[in-house]
């Protein structure tokens, strides 16, 4: 029952004095007590009968409003048969904290009111046990017919309750997709995996601008170390507030999300299979004909799947991706990678490639500007890598035709030595970057570079710290400027007598003279690795 059902006809004859605008809070049970601080019988949801004898001065009942409210009660009901009308100091306590006050009638036994109570709360609590019988009768039906879409719409109609199912990057697998803006999805995802991240206990809460939400993972195996690619349950609203039952409710909803998780795993087997036979093919180089019938038989399963299928000869335009992690369970990669291209690409062949890696074998169409939409599908991912975790990944050109994939897989594993030279816990690599001096650089072992570095920058470094000076920043502007005073000199806002004697002073520290091609590019590179 609510607060409000002690005003309504039928129910004893009180007089509500204050906390008008809080008449919809729920009452699960009543104490009656004189003690002055009775905040340790109290365990929530209790409306509190008192007699007020705990009251000897006007300051008593800012105290015991106040004690009241830490409890949880959700409502006080004062008796005016013992020490007459309630008084205004007590009213303007429950106003301050926005407590209900209610006077009990001398007229009026407190154990009326306490039957009273105690009807409605067992009559409430019936009808929803009946109530969620019935709805999680219908959940399973729904999620025997409908799949998740169909449970989400009945829960949205039945409790007016917003709920949705996402992958870890925020994709939306079911539920009203108009309703989450993808900044919304985003953070959601993001606080997911961070507390998973930190093994903390679900739910999770998350707050955002547009409001409060609870994530409930929805792990297929609770003891999988890697909830990259477990998708989550988000509805509006804090469900630790929930009564016992309708948490219950939520937890059986992410069950029926892990089933349903499970159904769509059983129907990847399949393609798994296809995808490791392709990658098997493109390593021994195969004949043409035989990887275009494992692209065709793919083609075909997104067919029978729903998916819009490309011409059934196999052929088209292919992109071919190599990944590796670090940081993850061994095998952990495949799941990520099938979750998160899932929404790019429904074709999307995903094989595993030893404990760390994958290769992807997808049709160019499907993501226009593969390198762009990857870094974005798999940002937030971030969030649930430790110190030591990443994900690297390169993209290579778009192979005209199945045949032109052998060589599409070598330029991936190039770009992504690319991607693995980045900072960053996810980097993506595009074709375009494999005709630059990028490509050199990520082929130079660590130590290498690292000596290089440090023959050409070090002395400059410490210079700049030990004098406060501004000699590496000079340096990168001087080269941004091709060289030329004048443009350089107005960029960093100084005079050029002051640049020439700043690169000047480089060029002593260096041994180096910054007016010869050569040594500008040693320069270039050098700052390229720091």
């Amino acid at each position: 029952m609510r607060v409000r059902d002690l005003l309504a006809p039928g129910a004893p004859h009180l007089r509500l004095l204050a906390g008008e605008d809080e008449l919809d809070r729920q009452v699960s049970g009543v104490m009656t007590t004189d003690l002055q601080d009775p905040g340790r019988y109290l365990h929530g949801g209790e409306l509190v009968l008192t007699g007020m004898l705990w009251r000897t001065a006007p300051e008593d009942s800012e105290r015991f409003v106040r004690t009241l409210v830490t409890g949880g009660a959700v409502a006080l009901a004062a008796g005016e048969a013992e020490v007459g009308p309630v008084p205004e100091d007590l009213t303007d306590a429950c106003r301050r904290h926005r407590l209900p006050l209610l006077a009990v009638p001398d007229d009026i036994a407190f154990g009326t009111v306490t039957e009273f109570v105690g009807r409605q709360v067992s009559a409430d609590r019936a009808a929803d046990l009946a109530a969620l019988v019935d709805r999680h009768r219908m959940l399973v039906s729904a999620a025997g017919g409908g799949g998740l879409d169909a449970v989400l719409d009945l829960l949205g109609g039945d409790l007016d309750l917003d709920c949705w199912v996402l992958t870890p990057t925020g994709q939306v697998i079911a539920g009203p997709a108009d309703r989450l803006t993808a900044e919304d999805r985003d953070q959601l995802a993001r606080a997911h995996l961070g507390a998973q991240r930190q093994r903390r206990r679900p739910p999770h809460r998350a707050r955002l601008i547009t409001g409060n939400y609870s994530l409930i993972p929805a792990a297929v195996d609770p003891a999988d170390e890697s909830p990259l690619a477990d998708w989550l349950l988000a509805i509006a609203g804090d469900v630790t507030e929930w009564t016992p039952k309708r948490q219950q409710l939520a937890e059986n909803l992410a069950r029926l999300v892990a089933a349903e998780r499970t159904r769509r795993d059983e129907g990847r087997r399949l393609r798994r299979r296809i995808a490791d036979e392709t990658l098997a093919l493109l390593q021994r180089d195969a004949d043409p004909a035989e990887i275009s019938r494992a692209l065709h038989a793919s083609t075909s399963m997104a067919r029978y799947e729903g998916g819009t299928p490309l011409p059934v000869t196999g052929e088209g335009s292919w992109l071919v991706l190599s990944a590796e992690a670090t940081g993850l369970p061994d095998g952990a990669l495949r799941p990520v990678l099938e979750e998160a291209l899932a929404f790019a690409s429904e074709r999307a062949l995903v094989a595993a490639l030893g404990a760390n890696g994958a290769v992807v074998v997808l049709p160019a169409l499907d993501v226009p500007v593969p390198a762009d939409a990857l870094r974005e599908l798999l940002a937030p991912l971030e969030a649930g890598l430790g110190s030591e975790g990443r994900i690297t990944v390169g993209v290579c050109a778009p192979a005209a035709e199945s045949g032109g994939l052998r060589g599409a897989l070598e330029e991936s594993r190039h770009a992504r030595r690319i991607a693995a030279a980045r900072v960053g816990r996810v980097c993506v690599a595009g074709p375009e970057e494999l005709a630059s001096h990028v490509l050199l650089l990520a082929a130079v072992p660590d130590e290498v570079r690292r000596a290089f570095r440090s023959r050409l920058l070090d002395r400059v470094i410490a210079y700049d710290i030990e004098h406060q000076a501004d000699l590496v920043r000079t340096l990168e502007a001087f080269l941004r400027s091709d060289g030329s005073w004048t443009r350089c000199a107005a960029q960093l806002h100084v005079h050029v007598n002051t640049l020439r004697y700043r690169i000047g002073r480089i060029e002593e520290l260096t041994g180096r003279d910054l007016s010869r091609l050569e040594d500008r590019v040693d320069f270039y590179l050098a700052l390229e690795l720091a």
